[in-house]
């Protein structure tokens, strides 16, 4: 069994975060600080040890707000690269934002200033929704702002803190019922020069997409005009939802064919029967019957057994590929059920389709036994 995310706050971190701060501001009280926040921590899970780490910031950090953030600013260590490949080690940055979205409310000018460094170290994509919500028109033009500033962390808060169905966040619904707001700050980041900030684009235009498909396919059409690759990539990871969920608009703008002409054969599910924490092997054969070229999306829908009894697809991203008239290909994939945190697996009767350009051809079934 590996270590939990979660241990990563322990006393070695948290006195860690105490010495700092207390080189940045000597009256802080570290001894005291670590055993407030020890006092309990084990019985925590992640986000619940970084709450409790900001309420020990709030008891011994000086008053008022602006004077604990600027000691927070102080006592912060190198800013990240501008890849987004967070360590685990930036999660010690959690409790510090916790802080500023549960106190800093009342102090706006204070809290957007210490966000804009603390997300140069982790992100302030979850702290900043606080004050979207309670200064809506404030907020939002800081982080039109931001997407020109230089520091591309501060381009991708932009996007990210924006996204209407960000996980493991509030949803902000005035978004989700009205994205152009959310739009014309996309528009601003679509040929940004760094794949971290165009990957918060694709995956904030596929958050639009499951409210308002047709606004995200129109933006995408218009996108894909003289699109450069940067661009493209965005296109293809914004339509992902869409194309999974067989769209056809998605489906062409991509250029995938409409009504793909194809036989399936040679199919192959191994083994028959399988049990938990093993995996199912599946092979077919794709031959194109069309005469002429056909650029065609692939997928494959597991549809997973539910507690009830009854079937839920999911879909799996498998190829995109262009073939020539009877030119054939072989395709495979495997499907897993090991223990998931994600998803919970349910012996029964499982059924596999492979979705071609959105259309479904069934491959066949298989056993999950206890």
């Amino acid at each position: 069994m590996g270590t939990a995310i979660k241990d990563v706050f322990n006393l070695t971190l948290v006195s860690e975060i105490a010495a700092e701060l207390h080189r940045a501001h000597t009256p802080f009280d570290a001894t005291a600080f670590v055993a407030h926040s020890m006092d309990g921590l084990d019985k925590l899970e992640l986000t619940g040890r970084a709450a409790h780490i900001a309420e020990a910031l709030h008891k011994y950090l000086p008053k008022p707000f602006s004077e604990a953030a600027a000691v927070i600013e102080a006592a912060l260590g190198p800013e990240l690269p501008a890849t987004g490949e967070i360590g685990l080690i930036q999660l010690r940055y959690m409790p510090h934002l916790a802080f500023v979205q549960k106190y800093g409310l009342d102090d706006y000018e204070a809290s957007i200033r210490v966000q804009e460094e603390l997300t140069k170290r982790f992100t302030a994509e979850f702290s900043i929704r606080a004050f979207l919500v309670k200064y809506p028109e404030r907020t939002y033009a800081q982080m039109l702002a931001w997407t020109g500033h230089e520091n591309a962390h501060l381009r991708r808060l932009a996007s990210e803190g924006v996204r209407p169905r960000l996980p493991w966040a509030p949803r902000l619904h005035a978004y989700q019922q009205d994205p152009r707001p959310v739009l014309d700050i996309l528009e601003r980041l679509k040929d940004d020069p760094i794949l971290y900030v165009r990957r918060s684009v694709a995956n904030n235009l596929n958050d639009i997409a499951k409210d308002h498909p047709m606004l995200t396919i129109e933006t995408c059409r218009r996108w894909a005009v003289d699109a450069s690759e940067g661009r493209t990539w965005i296109i293809r990871h914004a339509l992902r939802s869409l194309v999974k969920a067989g769209n056809k608009d998605a489906i062409c703008i991509l250029g995938g064919t409409e009504n793909p002409s194809v036989n399936i054969d040679d199919i192959s599910i191994t083994p028959q029967r399988v049990s938990l924490g093993e995996a199912v092997r599946l092979s077919f054969e794709i031959k194109s019957t069309a005469p002429e070229a056909q650029r065609l999306l692939i997928d494959y829908a597991v549809h997973f057994v539910k507690a009830n009894g009854g079937t839920r697809p999911k879909v799996f991203k498998l190829r995109t590929l262009t073939l020539q008239p009877n030119e054939k290909t072989t395709l495979n994939a495997i499907v897993s059920f090991a223990e998931l945190k994600t998803r919970r697996h349910y012996p029964g009767r499982h059924h596999i389709d492979v979705l071609i350009n959105g259309e479904p051809y069934p491959l066949g079934d298989f056993e999950l036994t206890p």
